[in-house]
Protein backbone atom coordinates (compact mmCIF):
# COMPACT_ATOMS: atom_id res chain seq x y z
CA UNK A 1 0.00 0.00 0.00
CA UNK A 2 1.11 3.59 0.58
CA UNK A 3 1.78 6.17 3.29
CA UNK A 4 -1.25 8.51 3.41
CA UNK A 5 0.99 11.34 4.65
CA UNK A 6 3.43 11.14 1.73
CA UNK A 7 2.64 12.40 -1.77
CA UNK A 8 5.69 10.56 -3.13
CA UNK A 9 4.51 7.28 -1.61
CA UNK A 10 1.03 7.67 -3.12
CA UNK A 11 2.46 8.58 -6.55
CA UNK A 12 4.80 5.58 -6.46
CA UNK A 13 1.85 3.29 -5.61
CA UNK A 14 -0.12 4.84 -8.50
CA UNK A 15 2.74 4.19 -10.95
CA UNK A 16 2.23 0.43 -10.48
CA UNK A 17 -0.91 0.97 -12.60
CA UNK A 18 1.08 1.67 -15.78
CA UNK A 19 0.25 -0.70 -18.66
CA UNK A 20 -2.53 -2.30 -16.61
CA UNK A 21 -6.31 -2.09 -16.85
CA UNK A 22 -8.67 -1.53 -13.93
CA UNK A 23 -9.74 -5.15 -14.25
CA UNK A 24 -6.12 -6.29 -13.79
CA UNK A 25 -5.28 -3.77 -11.05
CA UNK A 26 -8.43 -4.04 -8.92
CA UNK A 27 -9.59 -7.63 -9.29
CA UNK A 28 -13.07 -9.08 -9.61
CA UNK A 29 -14.59 -6.84 -6.89
CA UNK A 30 -15.10 -4.08 -9.45
CA UNK A 31 -17.55 -6.19 -11.48
CA UNK A 32 -20.12 -5.55 -8.73
CA UNK A 33 -19.80 -1.80 -9.32
CA UNK A 34 -22.36 -0.25 -11.68
CA UNK A 35 -19.58 1.16 -13.76
CA UNK A 36 -21.31 2.07 -17.02
CA UNK A 37 -21.22 5.73 -18.01
CA UNK A 38 -18.88 8.68 -18.17
CA UNK A 39 -16.90 9.48 -15.03
CA UNK A 40 -16.95 5.99 -13.58
CA UNK A 41 -13.32 5.22 -14.43
CA UNK A 42 -12.20 7.67 -11.75
CA UNK A 43 -14.72 6.41 -9.20
CA UNK A 44 -13.59 2.80 -9.61
CA UNK A 45 -9.95 3.86 -9.34
CA UNK A 46 -10.62 5.73 -6.09
CA UNK A 47 -12.71 3.02 -4.45
CA UNK A 48 -11.07 -0.23 -5.57
CA UNK A 49 -7.43 0.72 -6.06
CA UNK A 50 -6.81 3.48 -3.51
CA UNK A 51 -9.48 2.30 -1.08
CA UNK A 52 -11.52 5.40 -0.35
CA UNK A 53 -15.12 6.34 -1.13
CA UNK A 54 -15.51 8.80 -4.05
CA UNK A 55 -16.69 12.23 -2.91
CA UNK A 56 -17.02 15.82 -4.03
CA UNK A 57 -15.35 17.39 -0.99
CA UNK A 58 -13.63 20.75 -1.31
CA UNK A 59 -10.47 19.18 0.15
CA UNK A 60 -7.93 17.17 -1.89
CA UNK A 61 -8.63 13.42 -2.21
CA UNK A 62 -5.49 12.57 -0.18
CA UNK A 63 -5.90 15.29 2.41
CA UNK A 64 -2.87 14.51 4.58
CA UNK A 65 -0.55 14.58 1.54
CA UNK A 66 -2.30 17.50 -0.18
CA UNK A 67 -2.79 15.46 -3.34
CA UNK A 68 -5.80 15.44 -5.70
CA UNK A 69 -6.41 12.38 -7.92
CA UNK A 70 -7.57 12.95 -11.50
CA UNK A 71 -7.99 10.42 -14.29
CA UNK A 72 -8.30 11.45 -17.92
CA UNK A 73 -8.64 9.73 -21.32
CA UNK A 74 -5.98 9.74 -24.05
CA UNK A 75 -6.21 9.23 -27.77
CA UNK A 76 -3.33 7.73 -29.76
CA UNK A 77 -2.05 9.47 -32.89
CA UNK A 78 -0.88 7.53 -35.96
CA UNK A 79 2.75 8.21 -34.98
CA UNK A 80 2.20 6.56 -31.59
CA UNK A 81 2.16 9.78 -29.56
CA UNK A 82 -0.61 10.44 -27.05
CA UNK A 83 -2.90 13.45 -26.91
CA UNK A 84 -5.61 14.50 -24.50
CA UNK A 85 -9.07 13.40 -25.56
CA UNK A 86 -10.67 16.24 -23.61
CA UNK A 87 -10.11 19.05 -21.13
CA UNK A 88 -9.32 18.05 -17.52
CA UNK A 89 -12.30 19.02 -15.36
CA UNK A 90 -11.43 20.10 -11.81
CA UNK A 91 -13.79 21.36 -9.09
CA UNK A 92 -17.19 23.03 -9.50
CA UNK A 93 -17.20 26.84 -9.29
CA UNK A 94 -19.38 27.90 -6.35
CA UNK A 95 -20.59 31.32 -7.55
CA UNK A 96 -22.04 32.21 -4.15
CA UNK A 97 -18.74 31.67 -2.30
CA UNK A 98 -15.82 32.09 -4.70
CA UNK A 99 -16.14 35.89 -4.90
CA UNK A 100 -15.15 36.04 -1.20
CA UNK A 101 -11.82 34.29 -1.91
CA UNK A 102 -8.45 35.32 -3.21
CA UNK A 103 -6.32 32.90 -5.21
CA UNK A 104 -3.95 31.72 -2.47
CA UNK A 105 -6.75 30.70 -0.10
CA UNK A 106 -9.24 29.68 -2.80
CA UNK A 107 -11.05 26.35 -2.89
CA UNK A 108 -9.51 25.84 -6.34
CA UNK A 109 -5.93 26.18 -5.11
CA UNK A 110 -6.45 24.16 -1.92
CA UNK A 111 -7.80 21.26 -3.97
CA UNK A 112 -5.69 21.40 -7.13
CA UNK A 113 -2.22 22.69 -6.22
CA UNK A 114 -0.75 19.18 -6.51
CA UNK A 115 -2.38 16.66 -8.87
CA UNK A 116 -1.92 12.91 -9.23
CA UNK A 117 -2.73 12.26 -12.89
CA UNK A 118 -3.70 8.87 -14.30
CA UNK A 119 -4.05 8.86 -18.10
CA UNK A 120 -5.70 5.89 -19.81
CA UNK A 121 -6.10 5.05 -23.50
CA UNK A 122 -9.74 5.42 -24.54
CA UNK A 123 -10.86 2.94 -27.20
CA UNK A 124 -14.38 3.04 -28.59
CA UNK A 125 -15.25 -0.65 -28.62
CA UNK A 126 -13.47 -1.49 -25.36
CA UNK A 127 -15.10 -1.90 -21.94
CA UNK A 128 -13.80 0.84 -19.64
CA UNK A 129 -12.57 -1.85 -17.22
CA UNK A 130 -10.14 -2.88 -19.96
CA UNK A 131 -8.78 0.57 -20.88
CA UNK A 132 -5.00 0.46 -20.51
CA UNK A 133 -3.41 3.03 -18.19
CA UNK A 134 -0.50 4.58 -20.07
CA UNK A 135 0.85 7.52 -18.05
CA UNK A 136 0.90 8.19 -14.30
CA UNK A 137 2.67 10.99 -12.41
CA UNK A 138 2.30 13.90 -10.03
CA UNK A 139 1.95 17.44 -11.41
CA UNK A 140 2.79 20.81 -9.89
CA UNK A 141 2.46 23.93 -12.03
CA UNK A 142 5.73 25.51 -13.19
CA UNK A 143 6.19 29.10 -12.02
CA UNK A 144 5.51 30.70 -15.42
CA UNK A 145 2.34 28.61 -15.92
CA UNK A 146 1.11 29.34 -12.43
CA UNK A 147 1.32 33.09 -13.08
CA UNK A 148 -1.00 32.69 -16.08
CA UNK A 149 -3.34 30.29 -14.22
CA UNK A 150 -3.60 32.77 -11.35
CA UNK A 151 -4.55 35.54 -13.79
CA UNK A 152 -7.14 33.22 -15.38
CA UNK A 153 -8.66 32.46 -11.97
CA UNK A 154 -8.79 36.17 -11.13
CA UNK A 155 -10.48 36.96 -14.45
CA UNK A 156 -13.18 34.34 -13.80
CA UNK A 157 -13.65 35.64 -10.25
CA UNK A 158 -13.94 39.26 -11.41
CA UNK A 159 -16.61 38.33 -13.93
CA UNK A 160 -18.61 36.72 -11.11
CA UNK A 161 -18.13 39.85 -8.97
CA UNK A 162 -19.37 41.96 -11.89
CA UNK A 163 -22.62 39.94 -12.01
CA UNK A 164 -21.63 38.28 -15.29
CA UNK A 165 -21.36 34.62 -14.30
CA UNK A 166 -23.93 33.88 -17.03
CA UNK A 167 -21.50 35.32 -19.62
CA UNK A 168 -18.52 33.15 -18.64
CA UNK A 169 -16.88 31.31 -21.53
CA UNK A 170 -13.88 29.06 -21.90
CA UNK A 171 -12.53 31.53 -24.45
CA UNK A 172 -12.18 34.17 -21.72
CA UNK A 173 -8.96 32.71 -20.37
CA UNK A 174 -5.70 31.00 -21.29
CA UNK A 175 -4.87 27.77 -19.42
CA UNK A 176 -7.58 27.58 -16.75
CA UNK A 177 -11.08 27.52 -18.21
CA UNK A 178 -14.61 27.70 -16.86
CA UNK A 179 -16.31 24.79 -18.65
CA UNK A 180 -20.00 23.94 -18.50
CA UNK A 181 -20.80 21.11 -16.12
CA UNK A 182 -24.17 19.39 -16.07
CA UNK A 183 -26.25 17.18 -18.33
CA UNK A 184 -29.49 19.03 -19.07
CA UNK A 185 -29.54 22.78 -19.51
CA UNK A 186 -32.37 23.54 -17.06
CA UNK A 187 -30.98 21.39 -14.24
CA UNK A 188 -27.51 22.88 -14.56
CA UNK A 189 -28.42 26.54 -13.92
CA UNK A 190 -27.31 28.10 -10.64
CA UNK A 191 -27.87 31.35 -8.71
CA UNK A 192 -25.13 33.96 -8.85
CA UNK A 193 -24.52 36.59 -6.15
CA UNK A 194 -24.68 39.90 -8.05
CA UNK A 195 -27.33 39.31 -10.67
CA UNK A 196 -30.80 37.75 -10.54
CA UNK A 197 -30.19 35.97 -13.86
CA UNK A 198 -29.17 32.37 -13.31
CA UNK A 199 -25.88 31.12 -14.78
CA UNK A 200 -24.93 27.72 -16.17
CA UNK A 201 -23.10 25.53 -13.70
CA UNK A 202 -19.40 25.60 -14.53
CA UNK A 203 -16.24 23.95 -13.28
CA UNK A 204 -12.60 24.98 -13.40
CA UNK A 205 -10.81 22.99 -16.08
CA UNK A 206 -7.37 22.74 -17.63
CA UNK A 207 -7.73 23.23 -21.36
CA UNK A 208 -6.94 20.39 -23.74
CA UNK A 209 -3.81 22.13 -24.99
CA UNK A 210 -2.48 22.50 -21.47
CA UNK A 211 -3.27 18.85 -20.73
CA UNK A 212 -1.26 17.93 -23.85
CA UNK A 213 1.65 19.91 -22.39
CA UNK A 214 1.38 17.86 -19.17
CA UNK A 215 1.18 14.62 -21.18
CA UNK A 216 4.35 15.53 -23.11
CA UNK A 217 6.14 16.23 -19.82
CA UNK A 218 5.00 13.00 -18.17
CA UNK A 219 5.88 10.99 -21.31
CA UNK A 220 9.24 12.83 -21.52
CA UNK A 221 8.39 13.70 -25.12
CA UNK A 222 10.84 16.38 -26.22
CA UNK A 223 10.01 16.18 -29.94
CA UNK A 224 7.73 19.21 -30.11
CA UNK A 225 9.52 22.44 -31.00
CA UNK A 226 8.13 25.27 -28.89
CA UNK A 227 9.06 28.90 -28.48
CA UNK A 228 7.92 31.05 -25.56
CA UNK A 229 6.53 34.56 -25.90
CA UNK A 230 6.82 35.15 -22.15
CA UNK A 231 10.27 33.92 -21.17
CA UNK A 232 9.99 35.14 -17.56
CA UNK A 233 6.74 35.90 -15.66
CA UNK A 234 8.23 39.18 -14.42
CA UNK A 235 8.21 40.62 -17.97
CA UNK A 236 4.47 41.09 -17.54
CA UNK A 237 3.66 44.39 -15.95
CA UNK A 238 1.17 43.90 -13.08
CA UNK A 239 -1.34 46.11 -14.89
CA UNK A 240 -0.74 44.46 -18.27
CA UNK A 241 -2.71 41.46 -19.47
CA UNK A 242 -1.10 38.72 -21.56
CA UNK A 243 -3.24 39.87 -24.48
CA UNK A 244 -1.94 43.43 -24.15
CA UNK A 245 1.65 42.17 -23.96
CA UNK A 246 1.27 40.15 -27.18
CA UNK A 247 -0.61 42.91 -29.06
CA UNK A 248 2.11 45.43 -28.10
CA UNK A 249 4.64 43.33 -30.06
CA UNK A 250 2.69 43.99 -33.28
CA UNK A 251 1.67 47.62 -32.87
CA UNK A 252 4.85 49.15 -34.27
CA UNK A 253 4.21 47.21 -37.51
CA UNK A 254 0.63 48.42 -38.02
CA UNK A 255 -0.03 49.89 -41.49
CA UNK A 256 3.25 48.54 -42.84
CA UNK A 257 3.34 46.16 -45.78
CA UNK A 258 4.38 42.54 -45.37
CA UNK A 259 7.52 43.39 -47.40
CA UNK A 260 8.39 46.28 -45.07
CA UNK A 261 7.95 44.05 -42.01
CA UNK A 262 10.24 41.46 -43.58
CA UNK A 263 12.90 44.08 -44.24
CA UNK A 264 12.73 45.51 -40.71
CA UNK A 265 13.10 42.02 -39.24
CA UNK A 266 15.90 41.05 -41.63
CA UNK A 267 13.89 38.25 -43.23
CA UNK A 268 13.77 36.77 -46.70
CA UNK A 269 10.66 34.57 -46.73
CA UNK A 270 8.97 32.69 -49.53
CA UNK A 271 5.72 34.61 -49.94
CA UNK A 272 4.11 31.74 -51.85
CA UNK A 273 4.67 29.24 -49.03
CA UNK A 274 1.65 28.18 -46.93
CA UNK A 275 3.67 28.98 -43.81
CA UNK A 276 4.43 32.56 -44.90
CA UNK A 277 2.11 34.39 -42.50
CA UNK A 278 2.83 31.97 -39.65
CA UNK A 279 6.55 32.68 -40.11
CA UNK A 280 5.92 36.42 -40.18
CA UNK A 281 3.87 36.19 -36.97
CA UNK A 282 6.58 34.11 -35.26
CA UNK A 283 9.25 36.62 -36.25
CA UNK A 284 7.26 39.56 -34.85
CA UNK A 285 6.85 37.62 -31.57
CA UNK A 286 10.60 36.92 -31.44
CA UNK A 287 10.28 33.19 -32.14
CA UNK A 288 12.21 31.09 -34.62
CA UNK A 289 10.62 30.06 -37.92
CA UNK A 290 8.68 26.81 -37.59
CA UNK A 291 8.37 26.98 -33.81
CA UNK A 292 4.99 26.47 -32.21
CA UNK A 293 3.93 29.25 -29.84
CA UNK A 294 4.02 27.51 -26.46
CA UNK A 295 1.52 29.77 -24.69
CA UNK A 296 -0.93 29.54 -27.61
CA UNK A 297 -0.61 25.74 -27.83
CA UNK A 298 -1.25 25.35 -24.09
CA UNK A 299 -4.25 27.68 -24.26
CA UNK A 300 -5.80 26.06 -27.37
CA UNK A 301 -5.67 29.47 -29.07
CA UNK A 302 -6.69 29.35 -32.70
CA UNK A 303 -4.50 31.64 -34.80
CA UNK A 304 -6.27 32.94 -37.90
CA UNK A 305 -4.62 35.17 -40.51
CA UNK A 306 -7.30 37.12 -42.36
CA UNK A 307 -6.74 38.89 -45.67
CA UNK A 308 -9.18 41.76 -46.10
CA UNK A 309 -10.36 43.29 -49.35
CA UNK A 310 -10.25 47.08 -49.65
CA UNK A 311 -13.89 47.26 -48.43
CA UNK A 312 -12.87 45.51 -45.15
CA UNK A 313 -14.65 42.28 -46.07
CA UNK A 314 -12.44 39.21 -45.59
CA UNK A 315 -11.41 37.61 -48.88
CA UNK A 316 -12.78 34.28 -47.63
CA UNK A 317 -15.09 32.80 -45.00
CA UNK A 318 -13.26 31.04 -42.15
CA UNK A 319 -13.34 27.25 -42.24
CA UNK A 320 -13.19 24.84 -39.32
CA UNK A 321 -12.14 21.16 -39.50
CA UNK A 322 -14.49 18.73 -41.26
CA UNK A 323 -16.98 16.80 -39.14
CA UNK A 324 -17.94 13.15 -39.50
CA UNK A 325 -21.67 12.74 -40.02
CA UNK A 326 -21.94 9.77 -37.63
CA UNK A 327 -20.05 11.61 -34.91
CA UNK A 328 -22.25 14.68 -35.40
CA UNK A 329 -25.43 12.82 -34.45
CA UNK A 330 -23.72 10.73 -31.76
CA UNK A 331 -22.69 13.87 -29.84
CA UNK A 332 -24.90 16.34 -27.99
CA UNK A 333 -24.42 20.09 -28.38
CA UNK A 334 -22.59 20.53 -25.06
CA UNK A 335 -19.90 18.02 -26.09
CA UNK A 336 -19.77 18.94 -29.77
CA UNK A 337 -16.57 19.96 -31.53
CA UNK A 338 -18.35 22.98 -33.02
CA UNK A 339 -19.32 24.38 -29.61
CA UNK A 340 -15.81 23.65 -28.35
CA UNK A 341 -14.31 25.65 -31.24
CA UNK A 342 -16.72 28.55 -30.76
CA UNK A 343 -15.81 28.72 -27.06
CA UNK A 344 -12.09 28.89 -27.90
CA UNK A 345 -9.93 31.96 -27.69
CA UNK A 346 -8.86 33.21 -31.13
CA UNK A 347 -5.93 35.37 -32.19
CA UNK A 348 -6.71 37.22 -35.41
CA UNK A 349 -4.01 38.82 -37.57
CA UNK A 350 -5.59 41.16 -40.13
CA UNK A 351 -3.82 42.09 -43.36
CA UNK A 352 -5.50 44.26 -45.99
CA UNK A 353 -5.02 44.37 -49.74
CA UNK A 354 -4.21 47.76 -51.21
CA UNK A 355 -3.83 46.84 -54.85
CA UNK A 356 -1.65 43.73 -54.84
CA UNK A 357 0.19 44.58 -51.60
CA UNK A 358 -0.83 43.38 -48.14
CA UNK A 359 -0.62 45.73 -45.13
CA UNK A 360 -0.85 44.68 -41.46
CA UNK A 361 -3.86 46.49 -40.00
CA UNK A 362 -4.31 45.04 -36.52
CA UNK A 363 -4.18 41.94 -34.34
CA UNK A 364 -6.86 40.98 -31.87
CA UNK A 365 -7.63 38.36 -29.25
CA UNK A 366 -11.29 37.45 -29.44
CA UNK A 367 -13.80 34.95 -28.19
CA UNK A 368 -17.45 34.66 -29.14
CA UNK A 369 -20.12 35.93 -26.77
CA UNK A 370 -22.55 33.43 -25.25
CA UNK A 371 -25.39 35.19 -27.12
CA UNK A 372 -23.68 34.62 -30.47
CA UNK A 373 -22.76 31.03 -29.59
CA UNK A 374 -26.48 30.33 -29.08
CA UNK A 375 -27.22 31.96 -32.45
CA UNK A 376 -24.59 29.74 -34.13
CA UNK A 377 -26.13 26.72 -32.36
CA UNK A 378 -29.15 27.11 -34.68
CA UNK A 379 -26.86 26.06 -37.57
CA UNK A 380 -25.62 23.02 -35.63
CA UNK A 381 -29.19 22.07 -34.66
CA UNK A 382 -30.36 22.18 -38.28
CA UNK A 383 -27.35 20.16 -39.41
CA UNK A 384 -28.00 17.56 -36.69
CA UNK A 385 -31.67 17.16 -37.69
CA UNK A 386 -30.85 17.04 -41.42
CA UNK A 387 -28.30 14.24 -41.05
CA UNK A 388 -30.39 12.33 -38.50
CA UNK A 389 -33.41 12.39 -40.82
CA UNK A 390 -31.42 11.28 -43.88
CA UNK A 391 -32.60 14.40 -45.72
CA UNK A 392 -29.31 15.48 -47.27
CA UNK A 393 -30.01 16.21 -50.93
CA UNK A 394 -32.87 18.54 -51.86
CA UNK A 395 -32.50 18.16 -55.62
CA UNK A 396 -30.07 17.10 -58.33
CA UNK A 397 -29.85 19.55 -61.22
CA UNK A 398 -29.72 18.58 -64.90
CA UNK A 399 -25.95 19.04 -64.71
CA UNK A 400 -25.71 16.57 -61.82
CA UNK A 401 -25.11 19.22 -59.14
CA UNK A 402 -26.52 18.15 -55.76
CA UNK A 403 -28.29 20.88 -53.80
CA UNK A 404 -28.60 20.13 -50.07
CA UNK A 405 -30.75 21.03 -47.09
CA UNK A 406 -27.58 22.11 -45.23
CA UNK A 407 -27.68 25.57 -43.55
CA UNK A 408 -26.73 28.33 -46.02
CA UNK A 409 -24.91 31.58 -45.39
CA UNK A 410 -28.11 33.56 -46.03
CA UNK A 411 -29.90 31.74 -43.18
CA UNK A 412 -27.63 32.72 -40.28
CA UNK A 413 -25.69 35.87 -39.42
CA UNK A 414 -22.76 33.94 -37.98
CA UNK A 415 -22.20 30.58 -39.60
CA UNK A 416 -23.06 28.16 -42.40
CA UNK A 417 -22.15 24.68 -43.65
CA UNK A 418 -20.50 23.95 -46.98
CA UNK A 419 -18.10 21.46 -48.61
CA UNK A 420 -14.56 21.20 -47.30
CA UNK A 421 -13.16 18.40 -49.43
CA UNK A 422 -10.54 17.80 -52.10
CA UNK A 423 -13.26 16.71 -54.53
CA UNK A 424 -16.75 15.22 -54.65
CA UNK A 425 -15.36 11.74 -53.91
CA UNK A 426 -13.64 12.87 -50.68
CA UNK A 427 -16.39 11.61 -48.36
CA UNK A 428 -17.56 10.45 -44.94
CA UNK A 429 -20.15 7.74 -44.34
CA UNK A 430 -23.73 8.82 -43.61
CA UNK A 431 -25.40 7.28 -40.52
CA UNK A 432 -28.77 7.38 -42.34
CA UNK A 433 -29.06 6.75 -46.09
CA UNK A 434 -30.05 9.87 -48.04
CA UNK A 435 -33.75 9.63 -48.90
CA UNK A 436 -33.53 11.23 -52.34
CA UNK A 437 -30.36 9.68 -53.77
CA UNK A 438 -29.83 6.57 -51.64
CA UNK A 439 -26.27 7.76 -50.97
CA UNK A 440 -24.48 6.09 -48.05
CA UNK A 441 -21.44 8.38 -48.31
CA UNK A 442 -21.40 12.14 -48.77
CA UNK A 443 -18.77 14.78 -49.53
CA UNK A 444 -16.93 16.13 -46.48
CA UNK A 445 -18.38 19.35 -45.09
CA UNK A 446 -17.49 21.71 -42.27
CA UNK A 447 -18.90 24.66 -40.35
CA UNK A 448 -17.70 28.07 -41.54
CA UNK A 449 -17.73 31.55 -40.00
CA UNK A 450 -19.32 34.06 -42.36
CA UNK A 451 -16.90 36.68 -43.75
CA UNK A 452 -19.43 39.45 -42.99
CA UNK A 453 -19.57 38.35 -39.32
CA UNK A 454 -15.75 38.49 -39.07
CA UNK A 455 -15.81 42.01 -40.52
CA UNK A 456 -18.66 43.38 -38.41
CA UNK A 457 -18.12 41.64 -35.06
CA UNK A 458 -14.36 41.14 -34.94
CA UNK A 459 -12.42 43.47 -37.25
CA UNK A 460 -14.52 46.63 -36.99
CA UNK A 461 -15.27 46.35 -33.25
Amino acid sequence: MFDINSADSIIDFAKILKEKSLREACGKEIEKHGYKGKGNFGQILEKYYFGYEPNSDSEPDFLEAGLELKSSPLKALKNGEFRSKERLVLNIINYLEVHKEDFDNSSFWKKNAHLLLVFYLHEKETDLLDYIIKLVDGWKYPKEDLEIIKRDWEFINQKIKDGKAHELSEGDTFYLGACTKGSTALKSFRDQPFNKEQAKQRAYSLKGGYVNHIIANVARDETAIYGKIITHPEVLDKAQTIEEFVVSKFQSFYNKSANQIEQELGLDLNQKAKSYFANLTNSILGLKLGQKIEEFEKADIQVKTIRLKENNLPKEDISFPTFEYQELIDTNWEDSDFKNILESKFFFVFYQFIGERLFLRKVKFWNMSQKDILEAKIVWDKMFKTVEAGEIVKEVTDKGIRKTFFPKKSENRISHVRPHAQNRDDTYQLPVIDKLTGAIYYTKHSFWLNASYVRDEIYLK
